[in-house]
């Protein structure tokens, strides 16, 4: 009997352990994108102008994004999307990124991106489960400087705006072909429910206590609820 229950004992520890990586996983993924933030937005000659950052109707941050050795020539990432709200900005979701060349090369490290909605229209793409970029949502890749004036005409006609990092490089980017999809398991699994990415994104469901370092960054550098229209 002894035995049994010390055999017990070693398995629920084993449950426990396996069941906390998830999370652990999930909280690496959203420190990380916090921390491409905090370098990008730090260095006011490289960062993402103000005037695009005060007005971003959400960010999504893809850090560390590799090629995968399962298609060749792909490229594939985890990332993180928070939108502004009335209250604030929202609670996070997690995505995938999947697509071909991205025109950059990587050279066996990883590239973070960088992607911001500009409009209303660009925010319901999120909400779909996929969406390819270019096709399903227009995008440009996006000036770099804190006083950069952006583009009137990419303003008024982008849905995204697109920027990669690499080697201490960041630059606007061409993502058109990429496939955004909708990562709802991590997303369930960080909740520990399901509550759907039009709630969340809309600022329904409180933030996770682990959200709360990358939706800090978010609001240093991107201000805080969105200016009633």
């Amino acid at each position: 009997m002894k035995k049994l229950l010390v055999m017990l004992l070693i398995a629920s520890c084993g449950v426990a352990a396996r069941a906390a990586h998830p999370q652990e996983k999930l909280h690496d993924r959203l420190d990380s994108a916090r921390a491409v933030i905090d370098s990008i937005m730090s260095v006011p000659d490289k960062a993402i102008p103000d005037g695009i950052a005060r007005n971003a109707r959400c960010i999504a941050v893809v850090p560390g994004v590799v090629k995968g050795a399962f298609i060749v020539g792909a490229e594939y990432g985890q990332g993180v999307v928070t939108c502004r709200t009335r209250h604030g900005w929202s609670a996070p979701v997690f995505i995938r990124l999947a697509g071909g060349s991205f025109g950059f090369q990587m050279g066996g490290q990883g590239t973070d991106l960088v992607l911001v909605a500009t409009n209303d229209k660009g925010f319901q793409d999120l909400l779909h489960d996929k969406f390819k970029i270019g096709a399903d949502a227009s995008a440009a890749a996006g000036p770099v400087g804190r006083d950069a004036q952006a583009s009137t005409d990419i303003s008024m006609r982008a849905e995204m705006l697109t920027w990669s990092r690499s080697r201490g490089l960041f630059a606007g980017i061409d993502l058109n072909g990429a496939t955004v999809s909708q990562n709802a398991s991590d997303t369930d699994e960080l909740y520990g429910a399901h509550y759907g990415f039009g709630r969340i994104l809309r600022g329904e469901v409180p933030t996770p206590p682990q959200a709360e370092g990358f939706l800090h960054a978010v609001r240093q550098y991107f201000g805080e609820a969105e200016m009633h229209r």
